[in-house]
């Protein structure tokens, strides 16, 4: 469930159903506000901003533009289907949805753009750091001579720190459901990542016997 500020420029007479009718049908929590610049200063933080564009394309625009310089949260536009040739990359929106959007779009729509959002920070836990974006890993500043099915693992303890996995949950997460390997091959990555951080922090991969593998927490 995510946290939606929904930026409308006439409050008196519309609430969020009215603005974008699909929002009803979903379970995100929505806090609706003034389209005004004036507001951008203390704006609530929240997950995603939507941005009702259907009658004031100009200020929508402002806004747009404002938004892309102050704000890390991506922004969708709430466009009506007469409005779509206005639209330019120079607004500084993330996305756009039809005011008569249906809810499993919208719904897609939202989970889309903050995926996109968060593809680019980077996981960090026990001085190990992952950079999706370079597709990077580094111990303490070192970076580490990776494969992609090491990344990928190591990405994966390193988001759940502590969290016990079993090796069969490790193939299905890491490897895929399709892959129809043995879980030995667990083992052989395990065995590789450590000999690849090194004598000093090749424990902060635990073994649990009898279940599987965590990240040390240290």
């Amino acid at each position: 469930m995510a946290q939606i500020l929904l930026l409308a420029k006439h409050l008196r007479d519309a609430n969020s159903v009215d603005i974008l009718p699909a929002l009803g049908l979903l379970s995100h929590q929505i806090r609706v506000i003034p389209s005004d610049a004036s507001q951008l200063a203390e704006l609530p933080s929240a997950d995603l901003i939507l941005l009702d564009a259907r009658s004031d394309l100009v200020n929508a625009r402002a806004m747009c533009k404002l938004l892309s310089g102050t704000n890390q949260a991506p922004v969708l536009v709430i466009m009506t289907e007469g409005g779509l040739a206005t639209l330019a990359g120079d607004w500084g929106f993330d996305d756009f949805v039809l005011a008569d959007i249906s809810p499993a779009e919208l719904d897609a729509r939202v989970r889309l753009s903050l995926s996109a959002s968060t593809a680019d920070e980077v996981i960090s836990s026990g001085g190990i750091e992952i950079d999706e974006s370079a597709y990077a890993a580094r111990l303490n500043g070192r970076a580490l001579d990776l494969t992609y099915t090491e990344f990928e693992l190591l990405k994966y303890l390193v988001q759940h720190p502590g969290r016990v996995f079993s090796r069969e949950q490790l193939l299905s997460d890491v490897w895929g459901y399709d892959y129809y390997g043995g879980t030995r091959t667990v083992d052989v990555h395990v065995r590789r990542l450590r000999a690849k951080l090194g004598p000093e922090y090749e424990q902060m991969i635990v073994t649990v016997r009898n279940v599987g593998y965590r990240l040390a927490i240290r």
